[in-house]
């Protein structure tokens, strides 16, 4: 019996709303000309997409409004109706509600039931590890078809009425790293052969010791007048750890398929911010690579960003052509990437 291979045949996003310039948080938030400025320097990301309306605070948009619509646009791509999927997986780190699971919120609406469904509860590095408990369930030879889900809504956890000009950095950050959106992609083990193979996936825990550098607060009716903040961000401990652990990633990664360096054809770094997708860059080391980047646009929008940039990946990989894309997660320090080739 021939060895099962994990093929990609599509990949879906979607974003709420329109973009949300640094200039308009800047006047919400009564915040000058000079704040504007440090964004630019510092961060790197010029817009963001957010399912909250900023001068209401209304909430336009849900998780599984946003995954549901990444869902179908994936199916649809890849000729498929929600009844030819037989596995759901979801990596998330902001579900709707504590049950029922997003995940299964939004299978019902896609017309997916009577199948195997996860979802898994992490930072950026969810969305690959949802890529991988799908691959391995596909290789296992018990399924065939399976849509994988990822995205966050961190929106939610803003307080429009803070005052920014007086906030902690761990705090402050949040504001302008963090955007809104989803995505998803169909694997198979059936023969695709104008399909991305699915090489490999690695993931890795290493936050044995490490302080979380990124906390996302749940309050519940005892402690909701809790003095914790509800998001902060250690960007500084980010910025020391992440790029190492990118590099690690890459290494991981070429020595389980065997490529050499100057074989990778397309690039999918880590998307904390378009300043810091610049320094990993330049840290990997991969200059024939094409990098495939999103997040200056898109914002970080957490386990959506993967999805994003293999949107991106399927459309410009010609054949024979490899990528890796590496997810780093902060939170607890999980280490993650997959590698891709197109026949």
């Amino acid at each position: 019996m021939a060895s099962l291979d994990t093929r990609i045949l599509s990949a879906g996003t979607a974003l709420p709303g329109p973009p949300v310039d640094n200039a308009t948080l800047a006047r919400r938030f009564g915040m000058d000309a000079l704040w504007e400025q440090w964004v630019d320097a510092f961060i790197g990301t010029r817009t963001r997409h957010l399912a909250v309306d900023v001068e209401t605070g209304k909430v336009n948009f849900s998780l599984a409004d946003l995954a549901e619509q990444a869902g179908r646009t994936a199916l649809e791509r890849a000729g498929l109706t929600g009844a030819d999927i037989d596995l759901v997986v979801m990596g998330t780190s902001t579900p709707d509600q504590l049950m029922p699971a997003t995940v299964n919120v939004v299978a019902d609406r896609l017309g997916i039931d009577d199948v195997p469904s996860y979802q898994l509860q992490s930072g950026c590095s969810g969305a690959v590890q949802a890529l991988d408990v799908a691959r391995q369930l596909l290789l296992t030879g018990r399924h065939r078809t399976a849509l994988v889900l990822g995205g966050d809504v961190v929106a939610r956890f803003y307080d429009l009425d803070a005052p920014l000009a007086s906030l902690p950095p761990a705090q402050l950050v949040n504001f302008v790293l963090f955007g809104d959106g989803a995505g998803a992609a169909v694997l198979t083990t059936d023969d695709a052969p104008d399909a991305v193979r699915l090489r490999a996936v690695h993931t890795r825990l290493v936050g044995r010791g490490r302080e979380p550098g990124a906390v996302l607060e749940w309050f519940g009716p005892v402690d909701r007048d809790s003095d914790r903040a509800p998001a902060a961000e250690d960007y500084k401990a980010i910025e020391e750890y992440v790029p190492g652990m990118a590099a690690e990633v890459l290494d991981a990664l070429l020595d389980e398929v065997g490529w050499a360096r100057d074989q990778v054809d397309h690039l999918l770094p880590p998307q904390l911010s378009g300043r810091m997708t610049e320094r990993i860059v330049r840290t990997l080391g991969l200059p024939g690579a094409a990098e495939i980047s999103c997040v200056d646009a898109t914002g970080n929008n957490g386990n959506g960003l993967s999805f994003f940039q293999l949107e991106q990946a399927l459309d410009r990989l010609g054949p024979g052509e490899r990528a890796l894309g590496i997810a780093i997660e902060s939170s607890k320090w999980i280490k993650s990437g997959f590698a891709l080739e197109r026949d």
